[in-house]
């Protein structure tokens, strides 16, 4: 029946309660919001999905909370407003209920940061969306005292692990590093090295989080690493392409460094994170497709299937480079001493396009011509000392993560517990006292509810002691564990340069790595002459990294082969090859 307190009709009445199932649905999708984006802490790992992939669902998931809380918001107020109720609903903050005003605020906020994150504002003022996403503090706290405690405990595992995963990234990043040396290419892309620990190992296609404090305190930017740790045991190296303002800032402090004797820039960094596994060691050839910038995984890989001697490795690689000018072919800098001396018997061809350039008459007509004379400015910035002083240790070990994790949830769960029992009467104990008190007539009203703000602020002050004494021990171990490297570096010599590349007898011939100009590739003619030069069964493990346009065409062209994307499949078409599409595309 009808709400008789706010003169409900029957139909407002049943579509207020739709407005609440909506309420519900919103915070289902708020449960699971948060898994996807944990980094270090990520159980997406374990099923072998990373970080770039995982995001589409944290976005998937964000619109349809802002699309429920929409509806359930709003059909609230369209209910209170037909019923002369929204000016005595809206501002009310009762001590027990519903906090009306606490749902309108986290609404608005959530409004605001899915609107930011759009990809026609976020690409054009990262900044804008980056600084409105750290917001989710209030968004959250005006959730909890919206909904209450109980339906809290329904997103508290996705909030714990995210606040902890946070923590620990903040203290991992509190320890400084130091650019190496760097090289300015003409195309207006830098290559940064960076000192690591020599144990410190990561898969290609791995990437790191990296802040310039000089340039800005709180911006973290992605870079995708492009060397390998089984090649570069004490340095690390990224790529970027300048730009953007952050990266156009990054390139000028860079040759500011090369004009001036104090030249140290600071450096911190979060990860690196990637793979568990190598899922591209387990395909007979890879055929790689690379746009610009989105070379550098292809680096990383490429160093990798050089240098590692092992039972299962690919044996034909094909590598599609497509750039816009003749200046970005100098990204291959970095293997191009690979390029013509394939090691291990890895059978390389490379084919490149230059999409906006004309033949020059007396220019370079080859690959190796391109590279002969690469426009490079390589600048030399740190020193010896910095090897030891400010490597990259990377993530604490699988076992201390989740001894980090156990401490903070007892410490979470004991305090929990301790302070409800505190400031919260038990029901059972507060008959007794009530039946007491009757007996003895001393008790003449009814003792109050207690306030339901008060178990929400026990909920986020046993949340912010668990969140510190997690850090804390974080703090310790990192402490420990530095302490350790200085010791051990001081009695080992560093040779930062060397590199175990094993030279072996071209097995390609020069003319094979083509470079195309003025044309844009046809990726459907090279992958069937590639399919054409493999002999028997083969499976291919087609890599993609580039703009969404060249994806979508590449990923067409395997859909339309009837392979099912990232799986191998058992039906053999077209020479018995199989073709197995993989994206590494990342942008946030």
């Amino acid at each position: 029946m009808p709400v008789k307190t706010m003169n409900f009709d029957l139909w407002q009445l049943k579509y207020f309660r739709v407005a609440t199932r909506f309420g519900l649905l919103a915070e289902a999708c708020l449960s699971l919001l948060l898994f996807p984006v944990l980094r270090g802490l990520s159980m997406f790992r374990l099923l072998n999905i990373q970080f770039a992939a995982s995001v589409k669902y944290h976005v998937w998931l964000g619109t349809g909370l802002v699309f429920f809380s929409l509806v359930h918001g709003g059909s609230t107020l369209f209910i209170w407003g037909i019923s002369h109720n929204i000016e005595e609903e809206i501002w009310k903050w009762q001590r027990t209920g519903r906090v009306y005003v606490a749902g309108v605020i986290s609404l608005v906020i959530g409004l605001l940061m899915w609107i930011t994150s759009l990809p026609q504002i976020r690409r054009k003022c990262f900044e804008t969306f980056y600084y409105t996403h750290h917001l989710y503090i209030v968004f959250l706290v005006s959730f909890l005292f919206h909904a209450g405690d109980r339906h809290f405990y329904w997103i508290l595992p996705g909030v714990f692990l995210f606040g902890l995963d946070k923590t620990l990234r903040i203290v991992q990043s509190r320890s400084e590093s130091r650019i190496l040396s760097a090289r300015l290419y003409s195309c207006k892309a830098v290559e940064l090295v960076l000192p690591k620990d020599p144990r410190l190992n990561y898969a290609p296609s791995s990437f790191i989080f990296m802040n310039i404090p000089s340039i800005s305190q709180f911006q973290w930017h992605p870079f995708s690493i492009t060397s390998s740790s089984s090649v570069d045991k004490h340095t690390m190296s990224v790529m970027m392409k300048c730009e953007g303002k952050w990266t156009d800032s990054v390139y000028k402090k860079l040759e500011e460094a090369a004009d001036s004797d104090t030249n140290n820039i600071t450096i911190r960094v979060e990860g690196p994170y990637g793979p568990v596994s190598v899922d591209f060691l387990r395909y007979d050839t890879l055929f790689l497709v690379a746009g610009g910038i989105g070379i550098t995984p292809f680096l990383n890989i490429l160093q990798e299937l050089a240098c590692e001697n092992r039972l299962k490795t690919p044996k034909s690689v094909q590598l599609v480079f497509s750039v816009r000018t003749f200046q970005d072919i100098n990204m291959l800098v970095p293997v191009s001493p690979i390029l013509f001396r394939p090691i291990h018997n890895l059978n390389l061809r490379i084919k490149v396009f230059v999409t906006q350039e004309k033949k020059h008459s007396n220019g370079p007509t080859t690959l190796k011509e391109y590279l002969a004379q690469p426009q490079v400015q390589t600048i030399h910035i740190g020193t010896d000392e910095d090897f030891s002083r400010f490597q990259i240790l990377g993530h604490e070990s699988f076992r201390r993560l989740a001894t980090l994790v156990l401490v903070a949830l007892l410490t979470f769960l004991g305090l929990l517990i301790g302070l409800s029992h505190f400031f919260i009467p038990n029901e059972h104990k507060k008959h007794s006292n009530s039946m007491k008190l009757a007996a003895s007539g001393a008790m003449t009203t009814a003792k109050e509810k207690v306030p339901s703000w008060v178990p929400d602020l026990v909920i986020i002050v046993a949340y912010v002691i668990a969140m510190t004494i997690g850090g804390l021990a974080a703090i310790i171990l990192q402490w420990r564990r530095q302490h350790r490297e200085t010791l051990r570096m001081t009695k080992e010599e560093v040779n930062p340069q060397g590199r175990n590349f094993t030279e072996s007898t071209p097995i390609v011939p020069m003319e094979e790595h083509g470079i195309h100009i003025g044309e844009r590739p046809k990726f459907k003619e090279i992958l069937s002459e590639f399919e054409t030069s493999l002999r028997g069964l083969s499976s291919i493990g087609v890599l993609v990294c580039g703009p969404e346009s060249m994806k979508e065409a590449v990923a067409s062209i395997c859909r339309q082969r009837f392979q099912c994307f990232g799986v191998d499949d058992s039906r053999t078409i077209l020479n018995k090859v199989n073709l197995n599409f993989h994206s590494l595309n990342f942008s946030l």
